[in-house]
């Protein structure tokens, strides 16, 4: 009467020494069977172990957004969190909105003084404070708090919220030191890292997790396929430049005076984009464009059936995973 499946992995751990259980299988579930066959979780593999933890962990509730009611609500405010944030920044771009240029350190203070009590000023400072005490609180609930600091979305979060207080310091330390003028640009450059939280998006939309999980896992066929590019650019640019400008033919075709500016025709002829802000004029150059374009398709060509494959795999484990977790919901509901 116990778990077949489970119990054929811990037959696998008696004969070769390494515990592990596969994605579709419920964690709890084979704790359970490991707990009534006298293991602990520390003879799990590390990666099993790992998805053990998080499964019983109060991460969950900040890492997986169907994990739990309160999963489900922390992760729809923070969505529109984002999304307003979002309309915010693009609307201080516009003219009515934009700061005004050639400012003294002293009217720079003025206007961001008076802008943090203006609605748009009131609704940043409400996400910057929602997004700080997200970070820390999911600072402070991890377990590897190495492992946090370097995943790439908390990286994203930090560099986004940064900017914000360092201008409300600015403003405090004003008239200090001449040269915080001099940092007005490289803080309109941070403020703009705000547009990056789109992709804390993905904590919350499956199909950007299976983007992101795609080219982790496709990372040796991305890198071929960069290669691939980088080879053939360097080919055609050559070639391009020869044939229209560095040979006596009669005509100069000064859009190709140099090999790094042959490389932009390059990369928009073997994507088929085409800009046609540069075409070649010669009989020879408009051959190696047609060789050119025709190579492009080839070689973008060639890793995409791995990619894609991937794409479909890395797809069907997340939505499984997530429907597991809705059904824990729902029993949770009715619980």
């Amino acid at each position: 009467d116990r778990h077949s499946e489970a119990f054929g992995f811990i037959m696998l751990y008696v004969r070769h020494g390494h515990l592990r259980f596969v994605p579709h299988m419920c964690e709890l579930s084979f704790y359970n069977e490991m707990i009534y066959w006298g293991l602990e979780g520390s003879h799990l593999d590390y990666c099993c172990q790992r998805r053990l933890d998080d499964r019983m962990s109060e991460t969950r509730t900040f890492e997986e957004p169907t994990s739990s009611v309160a999963a489900q609500v922390r992760a729809t405010v923070s969505i529109l969190l984002v999304i307003v944030s979002m309309v915010v920044l693009c609307a201080s771009t516009l003219p009515e909105w934009r700061a005004p240029e050639n400012r003294s350190v002293e009217e720079q203070s003025r206007y961001t003084a008076e802008s943090v009590r203006e609605p748009s000023g009131i609704i940043e400072a409400i996400c910057i404070g929602w997004f700080t005490a997200e970070c820390i609180v999911r600072f402070i609930v991890s377990k590897n708090k190495c492992e946090f600091v370097r995943r790439p979305l908390n990286i994203i979060d930090l560099l986004a919220i940064t900017p914000y207080y360092i201008s409300v310091l600015m403003t405090v330390f004003t008239g200090e030191n001449s040269q915080l003028q001099r940092a007005g640009v490289t803080l309109r450059v941070l403020r703009m890292m705000r547009i990056f939280w789109v992709i804390k998006l993905a904590r919350h939309f499956i199909g950007l997790q299976t983007l992101g999980l795609t080219l982790k896992r496709c990372y040796r066929e991305m890198v071929m396929l960069l290669v691939f590019i980088c080879v053939a650019m360097a080919i055609f640019s050559a070639l391009s430049q020869l044939l229209e400008n560095g040979l006596d033919l009669g005509t100069k075709n000064k859009d190709y005076a140099s090999i790094p500016a042959a490389c932009w025709w390059v990369i928009i002829s073997m994507t088929t984009v085409g800009y046609g802000d540069m075409c070649p004029i010669t009989v020879p150059g408009r051959i190696l464009g047609g060789i050119c374009v025709v190579s492009g398709i080839v070689l973008l060509a060639l890793p995409i059936t791995f990619i894609y494959h991937s794409f479909v795999q890395c797809y069907h484990e997340l939505k499984f995973r997530s429907a597991r977790y809705s059904r824990s919901l729902s029993a949770e509901f009715l619980n």
